[in-house]
């Protein structure tokens, strides 16, 4: 599948995101504190902390694989991602150690039906345009044999954000229950809203969430 936000992330913009969005683990720690008042290692604990610790996770869109780095951080062992942008790969091969990380499209992902206990997105979903939602989050319900998960930048109402000067690539809405208007066999198993903190991001939101099969 091939689409317009596809062609955005793959070139120098996205390229260009990675590098302003590359943190060590400590920064990572600080910027979630500064952002929520909590790391995301606290926001993952409260969601899917229960897990067991060999459990199968596949991260869709790791970008330079800080949240994977996280997860291991918690005691998770069995970790892969898939990561659309070669230059990012490249970069999470560099920052993180014993992950399996490849170069894949969440439209296409390259796995078996139901080979991870949970596949997770972090603020993924949100750079996908609102009519191909239906076809990567069917891949994603499709890899996992119980759990979904994900922080993703939530509305009420669908909105369309304008992003550094470009339109129609970043969009907010409730993920969660979007996913279960698509597929009504989902149960809610957690759900919670993080406002921002900062005074320069006064008003918006993420959610975190976690729905099982």
């Amino acid at each position: 599948m091939h689409t317009e936000q596809i062609d955005f992330w793959t070139g120098t913009f996205g390229k260009e995101y990675t590098d302003r969005n590359t943190r060590d683990q400590q920064e990572w720690d600080s910027f979630f504190i500064n952002y929520f008042g909590c790391t995301k290692i606290d926001i993952n604990n409260r969601c899917f902390g229960h897990l067991p610790k060999d459990a199968k996770i596949l991260e869709v869109g790791t970008n330079t694989g800080m949240q994977l780095a996280g997860l291991q951080r918690m005691g998770f062992s069995n970790l892969y991602g898939i990561e659309l942008q070669w230059y990012a790969v490249e970069k999470a091969k560099e920052y993180t150690k014993g992950i399996n990380i490849i170069q894949a499209s969440g439209f296409d992902i390259p796995f078996k039906d139901s080979y991870f206990d949970l596949v997770i997105t972090n603020g993924v979903l949100i750079h996908i345009a609102p009519k191909d939602l239906p076809a990567i989050m069917g891949e994603i319900v499709r890899c996992s044999k119980q759990y979904i998960a994900g922080f993703e930048y939530y509305a009420e109402q669908q909105t369309d954000i304008n992003y550094r000067g470009n339109a129609g690539f970043l969009w907010k809405m409730d993920y969660e229950a979007k996913y279960r208007e698509l597929f009504p066999t989902l149960k809610q198993a957690y759900k919670q809203i993080y406002p921002y903190l900062t005074e320069q991001e006064q008003g918006n939101k993420d959610c975190m969430y976690l729905l099982e099969k």
